[in-house]
């Protein structure tokens, strides 16, 4: 994580970094944001370069461990697939008139 952000209202980028390179230093990309201060949804992960950078061998923190585990719940408890983009008159079937 890179931290970023003013003096007491901190914002953190979830980076992939060689892990040779300092904190706020270079990194390879940027996948997602973290703001601590903020109460609810105070992440956002890209869940699908996480785990592809996952099964290149790069191992996360532990906060971005738990992002990532809440990121995959919620990945699965939602609809997806084409009846989920249609909406709910999809399931509903023809109309009787």
């Amino acid at each position: 994580m890179k931290r970023i952000g003013a003096k007491n209202n901190p914002v953190f980028r979830i980076v992939v970094a060689d892990g040779r390179s300092p904190r706020d230093g270079k990194f390879i990309e940027q996948i997602g944001t973290y703001q601590p201060l903020k109460k609810g949804d105070n992440f956002a992960l890209d869940y699908e370069r996480a785990k592809y950078w996952i099964g290149k061998g790069a191992q996360p923190s532990d906060t971005v461990a738990s992002f990532i585990r809440k990121a995959a719940k919620a990945a699965l408890a939602a609809p997806t697939g084409p009846a989920a983009l249609a909406g709910p008159t999809a399931l509903a079937g023809p109309a009787a008139a």
